[in-house]
């Protein structure tokens, strides 16, 4: 059997106010012309179809096109779980109905998730799909007090479904998780990726998933296998932030046999506009040829420069942020402007509870106590879980 296997579309994204539609549909377009030419016998979407939980509306036609194209057009039948970022309620909107014409999403965890069942030449392939809820959501739905952490959330819904498992057949599981080996913190995310909670609390293991043949996960944006090659992320079909200015996007391609040994072939995407850095002096920067890629440009005049971003988009007319970072040592106050900007870097990927306590010292003169940094996570914890549909 063969699937192509996809995640984190975060369709009506923007980046620095600019909306990612045009370059969305662009890749989709190529997804879609992709499978009409390879004939997968299913798609799977790991997560994060939407950027937000009320998504734009332009948003929400382009997924349609593309599901419709998929799943009538095509006859390709879709398998999707909602991500961290989806409102939950709002997928899983008439799910029972459009099952029944191969289009399979998992909006919300319930209590008995039956799995997929797809079949080839050689037996039944049961997907498992297991769309993101908190901890709390888990703990209430199977009755477990013991449930605090994504962790044990995981752990306690693998188990079911481990105990559950039909022996005969071979099992996908699909997931959107912070999934890492250990179940500890590991330096493989990026800047448009929303924490799944604070305090280091969302990581997951990666042995839960040890009984499927396959694990297709999402939530992290750049491709990668996490301590078993069958246990993958797809990543984003586009770059949504500098962070991932070198990520390799694209899509999986993979093929089960009769025994579920899998061979996996990344299929890259080809995207309308590049997203990158450049550097440059901008009397350099103007000699450039003329690109429409997304840029973040750093000016390298040690002198200011008058109307710089009038003058960079010029040349980079979807250019996106523009700074001056002149070279280190060239002046005393270069080096104390480049320490500001270290410093403002770490900020910005501070823990919350971390950043929060840094503030409170900086206005209060004293520092945060325990059970003012607990009420903090626990109001920044529900704002979270809200903004994200309910997730």
């Amino acid at each position: 059997m063969k699937w192509f296997h996809t995640a984190d579309w975060h369709l009506g994204k923007l980046v620095q106010g600019v909306y990612m539609t045009e370059d969305q549909r662009y890749v989709l377009e190529h997804f879609i012309a992709d499978i009409e030419r390879e004939r997968p016998d299913a798609v799977i979407i790991a997560g994060d179809l939407y950027d937000r939980a009320i998504p734009p509306i332009e948003a929400v036609e382009l997924l349609d096109e593309v599901l419709q194209h998929i799943v009538i057009k095509l006859e390709t039948p879709v398998l999707a779980v909602a991500g961290n970022h989806d409102s939950p309620d709002r997928i899983d909107f008439g799910t029972a109905m459009m099952a029944s014409r191969g289009l399979h999403i998992a909006g919300r965890m319930k209590r008995e998730q039956k799995p997929v069942v797809l079949r080839d030449e050689h037996g039944e392939v049961h997907f498992h799909l297991m769309p993101y809820a908190d901890p709390a959501h888990v703990r209430y739905a199977l009755e477990n007090e013991s449930i605090r952490t994504h962790d044990d959330a995981m752990k306690a819904l693998t188990e079911r479904l481990r105990d559950q498992l039909d022996p005969a057949a071979r099992h996908v599981f699909i997931g959107h998780a912070f999934v890492t080996a250990t179940g500890e913190a590991e330096p493989n995310t990026s800047d448009s990726e929303r924490p799944l909670a604070i305090g280091g609390a969302e990581h997951v293991r990666a042995s839960y998933f040890a009984p499927f043949h396959y694990t297709a996960l999402g939530h992290l944006h750049q491709a990668h296998y996490v301590s078993d090659d069958k246990i993958r992320y797809a990543g984003s079909p586009l770059k949504y932030s500098i962070s991932e200015e070198n990520h390799a996007k694209g899509y999986y391609i993979v093929e089960m046999d009769d025994k579920g040994a899998v061979m996996v072939e990344k299929r890259p995407f080809q995207p309308l506009r590049d997203l990158r850095r450049v550097s440059g002096t901008i009397e350099e920067i103007e000699q450039h040829a003329l690109s429409d890629d997304y840029v973040f440009i750093t000016l390298l005049n040690e002198n200011p420069v008058l109307f710089p971003m009038e003058k960079v988009r010029a040349i980079y007319p979807n250019a996106l942020h523009v700074e001056r970072r002149p070279e280190a040592g060239l002046l005393a106050e270069t080096e104390a402007s480049a320490d500001g900007e270290i410093e403002a870097v770490r900020r910005r990927e501070a823990d919350p509870i971390a950043l929060f306590a840094s503030f409170y010292q900086e206005v209060k003169g004293s520092p945060l106590s325990e059970s003012k940094k607990q009420r903090f996570a626990d109001v920044f914890g529900k704002l979270l879980h809200e903004e994200g549909g309910g997730a």
